[in-house]
């Protein structure tokens, strides 16, 4: 088989870590390698061509999970200028619905990676990225009346609880209690 070009290898890197970033916030850091690949498309050997090992593509995959969620929240800010309230409640409303519970891969990664990152050891990069990007998820839901960690802790709760008992008409009580406590305190 030919040789790729340097363009074509750096899609297929940004396609691992695009894929990476989905499959672990759905199922976990503990998908293999194998498996990752398959998924992707590409040879389980290709793998090590492009990442030095799966410790360095997880920090990457979480990287890019958290720089999805900021361009989310940019992007909301944008279409409500000048609306914190107004956009945040768009955030709210996304964070807390029925879709996102049902579509972990695409989802937070705070929820997603939670129990992965608890799992990991103190020095690993990808638990420095996951915490800075708690606190930058903390702080764009902060207002003069909520403080930010609250209103995080309050949502990626239901949203826990929400996806453990889905099949249940609890999950989406909690959802609807958690956006009420959210929403209607002020």
């Amino acid at each position: 088989m030919g040789r790729v070009s340097q363009a074509q290898a750096q899609k297929n890197r940004e396609r691992v870590v695009e894929t990476a970033s989905r499959l672990f916030r759905e199922q976990g850091v503990h998908v293999s390698v194998t498996d990752l690949m398959k998924a992707v498309g590409l040879t389980h050997g290709g793998f090590y061509k492009r990442f030095a090992s799966k410790e360095a593509l997880v920090d990457e995959a979480i990287a890019h999970a958290f720089t999805e969620l900021a361009r989310f929240h940019r992007a909301g800010f944008e279409r409500h200028a000048g609306q914190r309230d107004s956009a945040q409640q768009e955030l709210i409303d996304a964070y807390l619905s029925v879709e996102h519970r049902d579509n972990a891969a695409e989802g937070c990664p705070v929820a997603g990676l939670a129990t992965d990152m608890a799992r990991q050891s103190g020095s690993h990069e990808a638990r420095r990225v996951y915490a800075e990007g708690v606190r930058a998820f903390a702080d764009a839901l902060a207002t003069e009346d909520q403080d930010g960690i609250t209103r995080l802790c309050t949502m990626l709760g239901a949203l826990v609880l929400a996806r453990a008992t889905k099949d249940f008409p609890i999950s989406e009580e909690i959802l609807t209690a958690a956006h009420g406590a959210l929403t209607t305190s002020g």
